[in-house]
């Protein structure tokens, strides 16, 4: 139940995303700005999370807070479409919104569906949530790929406000159905026994290291707003002497590219969130070695093959993300300290990832082969770092 209702949820903000670096473009915002906010807001979203974590743990309000940061989540996309035709910096504080709706229901939520996985395996339960989560990523965008496709009249603004105005449809839908899952579901941790003694939360080796190699992973890894952003600018302006239906890659298939990489997203969460059932954390050295290089052929290649490579190889990244690194923090961390574990796992993912985002994008600016450098490095030097923690785990 979980799954289908990230699936709607996706469907919210995983469309406003498919569109979001373009649209931030049209309004007026830097590469600068754009990496600035898109890393702020996981800065502040994941950062977040460790604060909500500890409060998670202490009052046991998995479901109250699961609920608010839903909410909160999903009205701020719909509201991007009330923002004037230069209001950059009214949508840029509505995406930090939205972040922190999810810094509020994340480390609640993982923490239910933590409760439900240990029993049916931690990597395929966080990769069947993450599959149907992915599906939803791809409806999003296919869905304002279809309004675009309808909405020919009017100015690109006026467009964009109408997809995100669409989106309030899937962001109703989600309440309806997470508020039929708690009721069906109200006491979620009844699904774990609890520990006969308390077990305090501590750092252990494994997990600083855990820690420390995916906080590389976040630094290396481009937000899809500066991919957007890219295609945008460099693509869409050469098919832009082309009919729209000549053109691979043109503003109105601009969101079909992202619903592509949900779906490769999505395939790579189930496999990778199954083979870590099986070989642990290692299972993150395999996915990252393959999506680590997606940043040379989406930004340093000039074809439209090359790029769709990238994109799927980026989805593949994003995939091992969403379904290995949780499933690696419930074997980690005890019952009773798990939100505050996932907590501090996901607030040192937000600060790389902001730090990462701000300086790739500042130099996208400036030199294209330093940005992918810096990208491929990062994600890479990650893979010692896992390999270390999978020794310690035995």
């Amino acid at each position: 139940m979980f799954g289908v209702v990230s699936l709607f949820s996706d469907m919210t903000h995983e469309g406003a995303s498919s569109i979001r670096g373009a649209y931030l473009d049209l309004l007026g915002a830097s590469a600068g700005v754009i990496g600035f906010i898109s890393g702020l807001g996981e800065l502040i979203g994941y950062s977040m999370r460790y604060v909500f974590g500890k409060w998670v743990d202490k009052t046991k309000q998995y479901w109250p807070m699961t609920v608010a940061g839903y909410i909160l989540d999903v009205l701020a996309v719909p509201a991007l479409a009330l923002v004037g035709e230069h209001g950059w910096i009214a949508a840029c504080v509505l995406l930090v919104i939205q972040r922190m709706g999810k810094a509020i229901k994340k480390p609640a939520k993982d923490t239910i569906m933590s409760f439900a996985a240990s029993q049916e395996g931690v990597g395929k339960s966080f990769g069947i949530q993450e599959a149907l989560d992915q599906i939803g990523a791809f409806l999003g965008p296919v869905l304002l790929y279809l309004v675009m496709l309808f909405r020919t009249e009017g100015t690109a603004f006026e467009i964009y406000a109408a997809c995100f105005a669409v989106l309030a449809i899937p962001g109703a839908i989600t309440i309806l159905l997470l508020l039929l899952t708690r009721r069906k579901f109200p006491n979620p941790e009844q699904f774990e026994p609890t520990p006969k003694e308390y077990v305090p939360f501590r750092l252990k080796k494994e997990f600083l290291l855990y820690i420390g190699g995916i906080s590389l992973f976040a630094f290396g890894f481009i937000d899809y707003s500066i991919i957007l952003m890219h295609v945008s600018r460099t693509y869409t302006e050469l098919a832009a002497g082309l009919a729209e239906t000549s053109a691979l890659v043109s503003s109105g298939t601009l969101p079909l590219l992202y619903a592509g990489a949900m779906l490769v997203d999505a395939v790579a969460a189930l496999f990778f969130g199954m083979l870590f059932d099986k070989k642990g954390i290692r299972a993150l050295v395999w996915s990252t070695l393959l999506s680590a290089p997606f940043a040379v052929f989406v930004f340093g290649a000039h074809s439209v093959p090359m790029l769709l490579l990238g994109i799927a190889l980026w989805g593949i990244g994003m995939g091992a993300q969403e379904s290995i690194l949780k499933a690696a923090v419930t074997n980690m961390v005890p019952k009773t300290s798990r939100a505050t574990g996932y907590g501090i796992f996901e607030c040192s993912f937000g600060v790389f990832w902001f730090l990462g985002s701000w300086l790739l994008g500042v130099l996208y600016d400036v030199s294209l082969p330093a940005m992918i450098a810096v990208s491929v490095t990062a994600q890479l030097a990650a893979i010692p770092l896992y390999i270390a923690a999978a020794k310690r785990m035995g």
